[in-house]
C-alpha cells in the first residue's frame, strides 16, 4: 500500500467512526477498523469515537501478532475476523441501543421490513464478557461465520463487511432492524407476530444493493463529515450470508 493509499485509508477509517457516533450506534466505547492486506489492518484512534479529530491517526494492527499497546483489548475481535475471513474489508464493534436492548432477551431484530433483510443472517453471541481474550474472540469469529453481523448479549453487536462503508452501513440497517423489532413487538400478539416477518423468498428478493442503495446510505450517514471525500469511499459487492 502506497503513503496515499494508507492517508486514504486513514481519512475513510476517521470518516467511519465519526459516522457510527453521529448516529449513536457508538458512544463512549467502540472502535472500527479496515484491512491493508492479509497481514495488517487499520484501526481507529482509541477514544470516543465521535471525539476522534480530522487528521487524527489509527494504529496499523497485524492480524497474526499480538496487539500493539495502546490498541483496546477488543480489537482482537477485528483481528480473528480478518485471519478468518479473507473477504472481509471492515468491522465495526458497536452498541446501538435498540440492538442492546433486545438482546438482553436473546432476541435478534427480525426481517420485517426492507432495510431488516440486509441482517437476515445476524448471529447470537451468548456470552456477555468483553472479549479480550484471543480464544473467545476466535470462537466469535467462527460463530459469525458467514453473515454479516453478530449480536453479542447485553454488549452491543459486530458487523463485518467486504469495506468499511459497507460494514457501517450493515450497522445502521441492524439497528433499523432492531428499532422496527421492537415496534411491531409492542402492537402485535404472539400469532401476529409470527405473520409479520419477510419468508426466506421475500429477504432473498430484497437483498439487492443495485441502484447505489448502500452508496445513499454512506451519504446519509457520512456525507457532512468534513474529511468524507466520494472518491475514497468503496462499495463492493456485500455479503449477505446464510439465512437461517
Amino acid at each position: 500500500m502506497t503513503d496515499a493509499d494508507l492517508e486514504s485509508l486513514q481519512r475513510r477509517v476517521r470518516v467511519a467512526a465519526r459516522a457510527l457516533a453521529r448516529h449513536d450506534l457508538v458512544q463512549a466505547w467502540g472502535h472500527c477498523s479496515a484491512r491493508i492486506d492479509a497481514e495488517s489492518f487499520l484501526v481507529c484512534a482509541a477514544r470516543p469515537m465521535g471525539r476522534i479529530a480530522i487528521g487524527e491517526p489509527g494504529t496499523v494492527v497485524r492480524i497474526h501478532e499480538p496487539l500493539p499497546s495502546g490498541v483496546l483489548g477488543e480489537v482482537r475481535i477485528h483481528q480473528q475476523i480478518y485471519k478468518a475471513r479473507a473477504e472481509i474489508g471492515g468491522v465495526c464493534r458497536i452498541f446501538p441501543p435498540s440492538v442492546v436492548a433486545l438482546s438482553t432477551l436473546r432476541l435478534l431484530p427480525k426481517p420485517r421490513h426492507g432495510v431488516g433483510a440486509f441482517n437476515a443472517a445476524c448471529k447470537l453471541w451468548e456470552d456477555p464478557r468483553l472479549l479480550r481474550d484471543d480464544a473467545l474472540a476466535e470462537q466469535l469469529a467462527i460463530t459469525l461465520g458467514d453473515a454479516p453481523s453478530i449480536v453479542l448479549r447485553a454488549n452491543g453487536a459486530v458487523t463485518a463487511a467486504p469495506s468499511i462503508e459497507l460494514a457501517v452501513g450493515f450497522a445502521w440497517c441492524l439497528e433499523d432492524a432492531a428499532r422496527v423489532e421492537r415496534e411491531v413487538r409492542s402492537m402485535a400478539n404472539e400469532h401476529e407476530l409470527g405473520a409479520a416477518s419477510l419468508t426466506r423468498n421475500e429477504v432473498a428478493l430484497r437483498q439487492v444493493s443495485s441502484g447505489a442503495v448502500f452508496e445513499r446510505l454512506w451519504d446519509y450517514l457520512a456525507g457532512t463529515d468534513p474529511e468524507a471525500l466520494p472518491q475514497d469511499a468503496q462499495f463492493p459487492d456485500p455479503i449477505w450470508g446464510q439465512v437461517p
